[in-house]
């Protein structure tokens, strides 16, 4: 049985397994200026490199090959020491298995209980 945690206690994947925040990916409609195109996806990316908080916002193309949920719900990125460690430990169901999206940058996307990680 999982433990319970309290309201002012960090999750499990920071506090226990050492994973760290890296931004925040908000799926929207609008076009921003200064957006990346990353044709792989068929999705234009902005705001990250300004954002204080780490928060990106993701505009894809009507067939963009990524699954509805990343389309359509915000996701939470961590940074981990070893990916693939992390995806063979533990029970994720991987929506999109690591691939390298821009250079020095390895991703992979997961759900849990319908969020997107």
């Amino acid at each position: 049985m999982n433990r319970i945690r309290a309201e002012n206690e960090l999750p499990e994947a920071i506090s226990g397994w050492g994973w760290a925040y890296h931004h925040l990916g908000v799926p929207t409609s609008t076009i921003i200026p200064e957006e990346k195109y990353l044709p792989e996806f068929k999705l234009f990316v902005s705001g990250f490199p300004t954002s204080p908080y780490g928060t990106e916002w993701m505009r894809f193309e009507d067939d963009s090959p990524m699954c509805d949920l990343i389309k359509t719900i915000p996701h939470v990125a961590f940074v981990v020491k070893d990916m693939d460690y992390e995806l063979s430990k533990r029970d994720f169901k991987i929506l999109k298995p690591p691939n390298l999206p821009s250079d020095g940058v390895r991703v992979a996307m997961i759900e849990h209980n319908g969020a997107i990680l």
